[in-house]
């Protein structure tokens, strides 16, 4: 069997078992190459040149075309389509998104979508470590990397723990940073879940992104160094720009 040589690709580049191709898919593989070559920003022929070259109708193009951007290879620029970086690498971590984005050369930002103080639920309660009806903070911020927009955060924290966080706190810094540096608080460990979603049409319009974009979505559960529950944060990453990594040890 002809395995692919390249770490991590998949075996015989995805080709089925009887040989047969489909025929975008083998169109998706020659234009893979062409992005190899082009490298990061490089413009894309157009879906006619592309056709007329490889002798297939325009549709088998935007089919190859439309699974490169599905996975990031692709972005498109205006009405052209070029070359997309790599992905942004976030480390499941308690670190924060600031953090991670900076360690990757890309400058993090954060833009605030709305600041809202409400009567905590009862579902929501033992996860912010308030009681039923105590006032609750949720903040709603689109996350940025060189100003282009990747995600949108959720986070949820009482009020007691965080009494100014209206006044007190710049929406564009890290919120982990401020619970530190202000408030004296640090994060002990955290219970997080990941699962791929498709955004709402308002997160879509938010973030930039088709709604048909597949999105991960990360649910995270904070407590700070004694156990007391801390926050709670709904994160969902664009699946064409970031990929998550985790280093894994030995449990015995």
């Amino acid at each position: 069997m002809n395995y692919q040589t390249t770490p991590g690709a998949p075996v015989r580049s995805g080709i089925p078992e009887h040989g047969r191709v489909p025929k975008y898919y083998a169109v998706k593989a020659r234009i893979a190459v062409m992005v190899d070559e082009l490298g990061e920003g490089g413009r894309l022929p157009t879906e006619r040149d592309l056709a007329v070259r490889y002798e297939v109708s325009r549709e088998t193009v935007r089919q190859a075309l439309r699974e490169l951007l599905l996975e990031g290879r692709l972005r498109r620029r205006g009405r052209g389509t070029v070359v997309a970086g790599p992905k942004l690498e976030q480390p499941l971590s308690l670190a924060s998104y600031t953090e991670g984005v900076r360690r990757q050369g890309r400058r993090p930002g954060r833009g605030l979508i709305s600041l809202d103080r409400f009567p905590c639920p009862e579902a929501l309660a033992p996860e912010v470590g308030a009681e039923r009806g105590e006032p609750v903070w949720h903040m709603e911020r689109v996350l940025l990397a060189d100003d282009e927009r990747v995600g949108l955060e959720s986070t949820y924290v009482s009020e007691a723990r965080a009494p100014r966080l209206d006044t007190d706190f710049d929406p564009d810094s890290s919120f982990y940073s401020y619970l530190h540096d202000r408030l004296g608080i640090s994060f002990g460990d955290a219970d997080e879940r990941i699962e791929t979603v498709l955004a709402t049409p308002r997160e879509a319009l938010l973030i930039g992104t088709p709604p048909a974009l597949p999105m991960l979505l990360l649910h995270r559960v904070s407590r700070d160094t004694t156990g007391r529950p801390l926050e709670r944060v709904r994160t969902l990453y664009r699946g064409d720009r970031f990929s998550f990594t985790a280093r894994l040890g030995r449990q015995d």
